[in-house]
């Protein structure tokens, strides 16, 4: 019998993460990354929706997600599906390829030999410790992806709307606060129920939807770099330590606890308020 495993690596690298993952029964909350997606499907089909669209991904197909796309995911087989990813942030990418400026046009590529590639390049990456070899392996990775991504930012039509990007930004800066629909309205300069229509229209999502995403995304970073997970559930305005473990399982597929154990982060110490 087939159970869910879900494993997080970092390298050597900053902005560039590791995962690998067997699933079979989890659903994956709606989520984001704030970095590129990248890797492909080794076996069975997952279903996942991304950008208001249902997707599905077959076995020895690409994964190709944008920065900062809110997106589920599950399983459309019995047997679950198989897959590894890399997640790389977008200065990384334009720091490897000396192209800023990449974007995917679609989630889904149906490419057998690249993700075959991918797929075989991200296992080396995985049991590497060469830094000099997990650069180069990098770069191989992000050349073969290559011909997927396009050179420019999104069309106009898929940019994100930059009225409502005022009220993005105000959730980054409050995450541990209540925020209602009349303020987040008002940052944007826009009616409260004329700004929710806007807001799901663009992001496919409730703004409070969006706000958890956010907040276990910084509570994410906040584990791998040490920080404590009732603290770091404190410093996003979750409820308390349990509600981060169940939220960030429902996301990412492992708990808190299990993340740090992963990455194999060391605790940190805070200085004590007066």
């Amino acid at each position: 019998m087939h159970v869910d495993a879900a494993e997080f690596k970092r390298i050597h690298r900053p902005g560039v993460e590791l995962y690998r993952a067997h699933i079979v029964r989890h659903a994956f909350d709606p989520h984001t990354h704030e970095a590129f997606g990248l890797g492909a499907i080794e076996s069975g089909v997952e279903r996942f929706r991304y950008r208001g669209g249902e997707h599905l991904a077959p076995p020895q197909s690409l994964v190709l997600m944008n920065p900062d796309v809110l997106h589920t995911g599950r399983a459309e087989t019995a047997q679950g599906w198989r897959y590894r990813m890399v997640y790389i942030d977008a200065d990384v990418v334009a720091e490897v390829t000396g192209e800023p400026g990449w974007w995917f046009a679609d989630p889904v590529g149906h490419d057998t030999a690249a993700a075959q590639r991918v797929s075989r390049l991200l296992a080396a990456m995985w049991q590497g410790a060469d830094a000099l070899a997990l650069d180069g392996a990098l770069g191989e990775l992000l050349d073969t992806i290559r011909p997927h991504a396009r050179g420019a930012r999104a069309p106009s039509a898929a940019r994100p709307d930059s009225v409502l990007d005022r009220a993005v930004a105000l959730m980054h800066d409050r995450l541990a606060d209540t925020l209602s629909l009349e303020q987040l309205a008002a940052a944007a300069g826009l009616s409260p129920f004329h700004f929710l229509r806007r807001f799901k229209a663009q992001h496919h999502v409730t703004p409070h939807r969006m706000l958890m995403a956010l907040r276990l995304h910084r509570a994410k970073q906040l584990l791998a770099a040490g920080v404590a997970p009732a603290e770091a559930a404190a410093d996003v305005g979750l409820v308390d330590q349990a509600h981060l473990t169940r939220r960030f399982a429902r996301m990412y597929g492992v708990t808190p606890g299990r993340y740090q154990q992963q990455l194999g982060t060391r605790p940190v110490r805070r200085a004590a308020a007066d």
